[in-house]
């Protein structure tokens, strides 16, 4: 297994592909923190976060068994594609088991349309041939980016820490010791940092 961490992605799935079964568990680790990032970038309202990690998982495993190496795309790229579809795809379920809206989720790192439209597009996109075209993919990374330089331009300077902060995996009492405020605090500047997002939909 030393000898995977000098190998490119590409070359690894080649090498899963003819033989090599132990790669998937050497990229699934490889990615996990993405998926980690991704699942907690999401608000899911009476979800759980663990939940969360293990559909994000399903989508890199996905990711790894679709992923077609002659495309331009990188696997890095494709994967986090994967794993943003897969949890709306939670997101989609947890909504009609709740009878709740989709407006009701948020994630703060991605900017899409979520009319009932736009999402049948956004998940059906998971078993298309396209699934890493590099325009696709292209378009995606700039509408990521746009959503969250328009969020950050409304947020004061005390929920940019925060919404750093909790991007990265931190608790409340944590955030709150590290920028000498109380767990309320913290809390109702999520809270309105949520808002602003879904002002931004």
């Amino acid at each position: 297994m030393a000898d995977y961490e000098t190998r490119t992605d590409e070359e690894l799935i080649q090498s899963l592909r003819s033989g090599e079964a132990e790669i998937m568990d050497f990229l699934l680790e490889k990615y996990k923190p993405v998926v980690k990032k991704k699942a907690r970038a999401m608000f899911l309202l009476g979800g759980d976060s663990d939940d969360l990690i293990q559909e994000g998982m399903i989508g890199l495993f996905k990711a790894v068994q679709d992923y077609d190496p002659e495309q331009e795309a990188s696997f890095e790229t494709f994967a986090t594609i994967c794993v943003t579809r897969q949890l709306y795809s939670a997101i989609r379920a947890s909504r009609r088991k709740k009878h709740l809206p989709l407006n009701s989720y948020v994630s703060l790192y991605d900017k899409q349309e979520i009319s009932e439209e736009k999402e049948s597009e956004l998940i059906g996109l998971q078993n298309t041939s396209s699934n890493n075209n590099p325009e696709d993919l292209v378009i995606h990374k700039e509408s990521e980016d746009s959503f969250m330089k328009d969020l950050e331009g409304r947020l004061s300077d005390l929920e940019k820490r925060v919404l750093y902060l909790h991007l990265l995996g931190t608790d409340y009492k944590t955030i709150a010791g590290l920028l000498g405020k109380k767990p309320k605090t913290v809390d109702n500047a999520l809270q309105r940092i949520k808002t602003k997002a879904e002002d931004l939909l």
